[in-house]
């Protein structure tokens, strides 16, 4: 359980309000997560996060302070975007508890993420993307909004609940052990973004919603290091074909 619990970290994008960023420190710390990335947040450090914090300061206090979210997923290989909001061609949605899961399985490992978005407006299409999942609470369809530290800590027993073993799902012995990491995975869908443009298959006047569809195939696919090497392999040879 551990090692689940060490390699998964929360990501807040754009928090509002510090004692937002308080309270989810100490939701984390009651499930046993340390590991808090915060990206552009308006008020941090603050005295008002502190506060609500609790006895959980040492979690704000080794809070990682990103300026993309790209940074914040730096070295990640699974990252599950927190949202209520239904997206149009987005990435694999499913609950919390069975996010969770996939979640323990790979983070017994290799890093994880959960991403959360600003109390306003939430995650942006863009910050989904970099995302391979998306999990949601299934709350009443009524009145499905969660102050963002209640979110975090549904989240974070999910996850401890799926560490300690009771709800993990299928065979953990067979889950890829060296799927590609965030700046991986973007390095190569930049590659093919700027090969299909060069071969004239993307038009970047009117992208409409290719790139779109493309990383929610290969999110679908859960890509490994090796994969994303042979991938851009192929990509670059169709660039400059080889020599007969």
């Amino acid at each position: 359980m551990s090692d689940v619990l060490k390699n998964s970290r929360i990501v807040l994008c754009e928090t509002h309000h510090a004692g937002n960023i308080g309270a989810a420190a100490r939701a984390m710390k009651t499930m046993g997560l340390s590991a808090l990335y915060l990206v552009k947040p308006e008020n941090f450090p603050s005295v008002e996060a502190t506060r609500r914090a609790s006895r959980a300061t040492a979690v704000l206090e080794r809070a990682q302070v990103c300026e993309t979210l790209g940074a914040a997923l730096s070295g990640v290989t699974l990252a599950v975007a927190c949202s209520a909001r239904s997206r149009e061609l987005a990435v694999p949605t499913m609950d919390v508890r069975t996010a969770a899961a996939r979640l323990a399985v790979v983070a017994a490992s290799q890093p994880v993420a959960l991403v959360f978005g600003n109390e306003t407006y939430g995650l942006t299409t863009a910050e989904v993307h970099q995302c391979q999942l998306i999990a949601t609470i299934p709350a009443d369809p009524q009145y499905a909004s969660l102050n963002l530290a209640a979110a975090v800590q549904v989240f974070a027993y999910e996850l401890r609940l799926a560490a300690l073993g009771g709800r993990i799902v299928g065979d953990s012995d067979s889950a890829p052990s060296d799927l590609a990491s965030h700046e991986v995975v973007e390095g190569f869908y930049t590659q093919l973004e700027a090969a299909l443009i060069e071969t004239g298959y993307l038009n970047p006047a009117q992208p409409k919603k290719l790139m779109q569809r493309m990383r929610r195939l290969f999110a679908r696919a859960g890509l490994e290091q090796e994969e994303v090497n042979i991938l851009r392999g192929v990509v670059r040879t169709l660039q400059t074909p080889k020599k007969k």
